[in-house]
Parts: C-alpha cells; structure tokens; sequence
C-alpha cells in the first residue's frame, strides 16, 4: 500500500507528467509552462520536437530522450536523479504521457521505488474527439492504435463488439480506409465519428455510419492524425454477442481463435481467459494437458 499527499512532500525529487499541446500551442497550461521552467530535466519522446516548444514559450530546460527504444536504460537514469532529489518532467510529442505514448514505464519505476509522481491535466486528442462526436459519453472504451495486421485487428474488433461503451481509437492516415471497412464488417454499420488534425487550422469532424465513411474516406485525400469514435453495441445486440461461445469448452474456444482468427496458441488463451474472465494460467493448462492426452 502506498499513500501520496502530492503538495506535502519532505523531499524534492518527484516526477511530473506534463500534457503537451496536440497541435494548437495555446493550448498549453500556466501550470505546465511553470512546471517545464523549474524542472532539472525533461525526458521527451522526440527532442527536436520538444526543443521548438521550449523555444516558442523561451524556457531554457534542458532535454534528454526517452522514447521506446532507450526507455530501460533512461528509466534506471531518471529514476537515481529524482532520488537524489531533482524534479523531473516526462512530455511526449503531443498530448498526455502515457497515452498510445512512451511514459508508462517510467511512471512505474519511479513508484516502485516510492517516490511520487504528480500528473498535469491538459490536452487529450481521444477525449476531444469523444465529446465531440455527439455519440454517448458516459462510458467509453479507449483502445489507441488497432493492430496493423488484418487478422489480428479483425480479432480484436470481435473481441470488442460486445461492449455497450463508445470505442475509441487512434489511426494513421494510411491504415484509416482497412480499419473503417474492419469496423464496418467485425461491427457493422454503426454510428461513427472521425475527428481529424484536432485543434489545428485544417480540424474537421466526419459524423455518419460507418458505411458513409467508407466511401468518404476512398473518396478523399488523407492526411493528419485520426481519432475514431465508434457506437457502443446496442443491449439485444451485447446479450447476443456475450454468450455466443457458451456452448464451446474452453478448449474449443481456444482453437476457435487459432483457426478462425488466425492468432497464436498464446495470444487465443489470453483472449479465451479475459472473455470467460478465468485466470490464465488455467486456461493455459487445460488447453495444454488436453493436447498432450491426444
């Protein structure tokens, strides 16, 4: 168990994670100026995207990298500066840390070595795009970027139709065609939003169903980055869906997925344990204990 009171701190080292603008820079937080200014370092994603917006709000901090690739050996780094009691902020190139974003990680570190870590409100592309949509917002279902490869993405769409929650997603401009026709065949041809360049000058939202957008989007030129907000299942539809593998054994709902999902014997026993909400571990033995006995 672990207790943080983030404004009554004996020592100075903390972490903090700074939001960033997602593309209009006024978008940007007093607070989180204030913070980029008196921190001893700032681990960015990308430094040369970061060192033009220190530049434009005159803030001298210098930057180290922190990105996928360098993450474990910056971790180790980050996490002795903050114990010997310097602030430390983590941005990534837009938007919140953490988020389809490098950040996680180091978050975890810094806690399991119990020391704290205070997180800034600020720009968020997938929660914009939601509010924006007009679909329901009471309950959503952040889910980032799909898997590029078409088995797996179509997988984990069907995994996801049952859920009554809005969908959300982030896509690239050159999967955004695959991913509307995957929805529109794994979901069917549910409401769908598409929020695009966000708070930038060319910002536009496409709201129809998804076949609609289909054909708008095989219709138009793409470019920027895409938030794609999908309609929950309806009730009838969810009740349907959630039991539709009840007649199956675990057994044979493992090898559903490996036949028809094309997935991996580890990636099916995953899939198999989340949606029969069993621990993995069993699942894995009682698939493997039934193909050593044939």
């Amino acid at each position: 168990m672990q207790i943080q009171k983030s404004f009554d701190q004996t020592t100075e080292g903390v972490l903090y994670v700074v939001p960033t603008p997602i593309g209009n820079l006024e978008d940007i937080t007093y607070r989180a100026l204030t913070i980029l200014q008196q921190v001893s370092v700032i681990a960015a994603e990308d430094t040369r995207n970061t060192i033009k917006l220190l530049n434009h709000f005159d803030i001298p901090t210098s930057l180290i990298s922190y990105h996928e690739h360098n993450k474990m050996e910056r971790e180790n780094q980050l996490v002795s500066r903050i114990q010997n009691g310097e602030q430390v902020a983590i941005v990534s190139d837009a938007g919140m840390p953490a988020i389809s974003d490098p950040g996680y990680e180091l978050v975890q570190a810094v806690l399991e070595n119990d020391l704290p870590v205070i997180v800034l409100p600020g720009a968020n592309a997938a929660l914009c795009a939601l509010v924006g949509s007009g679909l329901p917002s009471t309950e959503f279902y952040f889910y980032g970027f799909l898997p590029r490869k078409k088995k797996e993405k179509e997988a984990e769409l069907i995994r996801l139709k049952a859920l009554k929650a809005t969908l959300l997603f982030y896509e690239s401009p050159y999967r955004i065609k695959e991913t509307l026709k995957a929805i529109k065949e794994q979901l069917g041809n549910r409401q769908v939003t598409i929020a695009r360049e966000l708070t930038k000058r060319f910002e536009e939202y496409v709201r129809g169903n998804a076949e609609e957008l289909l054909n708008w989007a095989e219709s138009t030129e793409l470019k920027g980055e895409f938030c794609l907000v999908v309609e929950g299942s309806d009730e009838k539809e969810a009740d349907i869906i959630d039991i539709w593998w009840s007649h199956l054994s675990v057994i044979d709902h493992v090898e559903h997925y490996i036949r028809e999902a094309s997935l991996s014997n580890k990636e099916a026993i995953k899939r198999v344990a989340k949606e029969r909400q069993l621990p993995k571990r069993d699942v894995y033995q009682a698939y493997h204990i039934e193909n050593e006995k044939s």
